[in-house]
């Protein structure tokens, strides 16, 4: 389902021809039967992970229960389930990105920190959509489709971010004269963060094109140089478009690996000042209201 047309072909004959090629035995009847009980034309090439999670979960379900015949409605469930999550995840997403869009430029232009402002506010929205729009365009004209570019980097950033959130519980707690509970945080933590350390290394420099981003760029660089089309490319500008959405991926999985070691590093200093008090450290800080003039 998430394999390019240039990979498995347009019918479901040579999609099956292709994935019984991989070592996967799939007849084109099972195709079609699948795409018939979940109310769909065709599942081939269903460009991204929902449909994939879709048909997934909506087979489990209908095997519980036992009822085929509902199997097209458990599938339209799962799509509905996941929009519904994906949209109020990127709405907060958007929102969070805004405050901090502000706050830091608002560091050179006050003006612009003011959240009462409707000029402040629209352009830290805007700047906020911007930067995941590029994402969806980026994956929309991907010719290795979005999910295979993207779908790694998100995995790799969300494992981060949970590595992140541990790091800050297992802070919090040394700072509250509780670090007997402190291993509940650090077991996770240690094996979060090697992990996704691991995997963003090895998605950055890895030789291999179907793993790193940097060799993918370098074969398809080469090709470039040679004039020489390289499937799933169909032309020089797809082979263009893969090239940046390489470099793009590396530079922002570089990024968040920077972020996790700088937090994990001030993390260390943070325990060791807390260590060296008697009494907890931790407190809630006073409110602090800014004075902020009238809409502008």
């Amino acid at each position: 389902m998430n394999s390019p047309a240039a990979l498995i072909g347009t019918t479901v004959e040579s999609a099956s021809q292709a994935i019984n090629s991989w070592g996967f035995m799939v007849t084109p009847e099972t195709l079609t039967q699948i795409a018939h009980d979940v109310g769909e034309k065709s599942v081939l090439s269903r460009a991204g992970g929902a449909p994939t999670f879709a048909v997934g979960m909506a087979h489990i379900i209908s095997e519980v229960f036992n009822s085929r015949a509902m199997m097209a409605f458990w599938y339209h469930f799962a799509i509905l389930f996941e929009a519904l999550f994906i949209l109020t995840a990127v709405d907060a997403g958007t929102r969070a990105c805004r405050f901090m869009v502000q706050d830091l430029v608002g560091v050179a232009i006050p003006r612009l920190a003011n959240n009462r402002s409707w000029f402040g506010n629209l352009a830290g929205t805007t700047v906020a959509v911007a930067g995941w729009g590029f994402f969806v365009y980026q994956g929309v004209v991907d010719p290795l489709g979005g999910i295979n570019t993207l779908w790694p980097l998100f995995g790799i950033g969300n494992q981060m971010l949970a590595s992140m959130a541990l790091i800050l519980g297992t802070v919090v707690l040394f700072k509250m004269k509780k670090q007997r509970y402190a291993w509940v945080t650090i077991l996770p933590t240690i094996w979060l963060f090697i992990t996704s350390m691991t995997a963003g290394w090895q998605k950055i420099f890895h030789e291999k094109p179907s793993i790193g981003f940097l060799a993918q760029a370098k074969k398809f660089s080469a090709g470039i140089e040679s004039n020489t089309v390289i499937a799933p490319a169909k032309s020089i500008a797809d082979m263009q478009t893969i090239v940046f959405a390489n470099q793009i991926n590396a530079a922002l999985c570089a990024f968040f690996m920077l972020v996790a070691v700088t937090m994990l590093v001030s993390a260390f200093f943070v325990v060791r000042r807390a260590l060296s008090s008697k009494t907890p450290t931790v407190r809630e800080s006073t409110i602090v209201l800014r004075e902020e003039t009238g809409r502008i």
